[in-house]
């Protein structure tokens, strides 16, 4: 019996909403759909995750070259100098793209010099091969930042224009003017803080590989500088 009861309430209701029994209406939202609601700050959330991906993917093409170097480098390097073969390692050093390579090339172009003068020179081409590794993140960072708030900008505009459009229909007022407005200004946030925490890892990780290959570069120019003393204590 309350079974009957429960089955018969349900066509009840059913039949109100204009469908038949047994039969549930589903209205399903794609992400085209959700991000076509967001509005025209959308196209900016979507500039800037592209603008994103594109420095991570370029930085991260950077760095991986950038360590991309023989572990037998430094050991041809100290064989050439003590050889006499400047030339050769200099040689060496151009057939790599990285910034050791490029430190320790500065360090034998001034070779015959007082050896603070070769150190100065070499940590001045370091601080430019960290310079052209950080180029980029600083953007990044403010992608990180301010995508969120660009989300919540739509959030906030959004939910006035719902509360707006509620105020002008009078006696008309119907829970979908503030359901549907809400949900299309929730879509910008959500934007944002997808397109904010793409960015704020990316920028973490890039920056966690460039302080180890300035770790890197650190200890390449303390050998370099030890391999030039070694000659003149003998």
């Amino acid at each position: 019996m309350l079974f009957n009861l429960l089955q018969t309430a349900a066509d009840t209701i059913a039949a109100a909403g204009g469908l038949n029994a047994g039969e549930v209406q589903v209205k399903t939202l794609n992400l085209i759909d959700m991000a076509m609601a967001g509005g025209w700050l959308m196209i900016v959330l979507l500039i800037l995750s592209v603008v994103a991906i594109y420095i991570f993917g370029n930085k991260w093409w950077l760095i991986h070259k950038a360590g991309n170097i023989d572990k037998n480098f430094m050991k041809d390097i100290h064989d050439m100098i003590h050889e006499g073969k400047i030339k050769s390692a200099m040689d060496l050093c151009q057939r790599y793209d990285s910034p050791v390579a490029r430190l320790v090339e500065k360090g034998l172009e001034r070779i015959g010099r007082p050896l603070q003068d070769i150190q100065t020179a070499v940590e001045n081409m370091g601080n430019v091969e960290v310079a052209r590794l950080e180029k980029g993140l600083p953007m990044l960072a403010t992608i990180a930042g301010g995508a969120p708030m660009i989300g919540f900008l739509g959030t906030v505009t959004g939910m006035i224009q719902a509360f707006f459009r509620m105020s002008t229909a009078g006696n008309n007022i119907d829970i979908t003017l503030l359901s549907g407005g809400i949900y299309e200004a929730m879509v910008t946030t959500v934007g944002g803080l997808f397109v904010g925490i793409i960015a704020y890892f990316g920028y973490n990780y890039l920056t966690s590989q460039i302080s180890n290959l300035v770790f890197k570069m650190e200890s390449t120019t303390i050998e370099f500088i030890d391999m030039l003393h070694e000659p003149a204590g003998e």
